[in-house]
């Protein structure tokens, strides 16, 4: 059952995997340290940063073929999970176009060749069921989309790809149980009533 660690736990662990998997020969010549930003933080960029990979949740919407369903072994009075499409935007942060672009391949090779995310690849903070998967899926953003991202935030545009985890389910927090109904007899004496 995940639960509202859910959003931040997708990115963590992309981040996490990324670090994990840059490989030693890349590290040399295309030192890269891989971020997960918020809008804030993008907004305080340098221009002149070199070595970062950001990744960054721009937008989160619901799932429109998951929002009133239920898990196949949910019995029904249980509340149904928030069904979520997390769109990130990766852009790589290099003064060198060699680096900007390798970088930037070689993270788009990794998410299509690891395009799955399951309880082994995920922080355990959001409480991810051995259920619980996560696919990473290429996004097409059209010029006009990616040019109001960067015109809302402070640097200027830099090369970037956008990925779409599907589907992120946040269970329901349980409710605690309502008390005890108090059934009470009452019980009338006609004997002493007036006529």
């Amino acid at each position: 059952m995940a639960n509202v660690f859910a959003i931040h736990s997708i990115g963590a662990s992309l981040v996490t995997y990324l670090k994990n998997a840059y490989p030693a020969s890349l590290k040399t010549d295309h030192p890269c340290d891989f971020q997960l930003v918020s809008s804030g933080q993008l907004a305080g960029m340098k221009d002149d940063l070199d070595g970062v990979l950001s990744l960054f949740l721009y937008r989160v919407t619901a799932n429109e073929h998951l929002r009133n369903a239920r898990r196949g072994n949910d019995p029904q009075d249980v509340a149904l999970p928030l069904s979520l499409d997390l769109h990130y935007l990766l852009s790589a942060w290099f003064l060198s176009a060699l680096s900007e672009q390798t970088v930037l391949a070689w993270t788009m090779q990794q998410l299509h060749m690891r395009s799955v995310l399951d309880v082994s690849s995920l922080s355990p903070d959001a409480g991810w069921t051995a259920g619980d998967v996560v696919h990473m899926i290429p996004a097409e953003l059209s010029n006009e989309d990616v040019m109001r991202i960067w015109d809302a935030v402070e640097p200027s545009y830099r090369l970037s790809v956008s990925y779409i985890a599907r589907v992120v389910r946040i269970d329901a927090t349980p409710q605690r149980p309502a008390p005890p109904v108090v059934a009470t007899r009452l019980s009338f004496d006609l004997a002493g009533a007036r006529p």
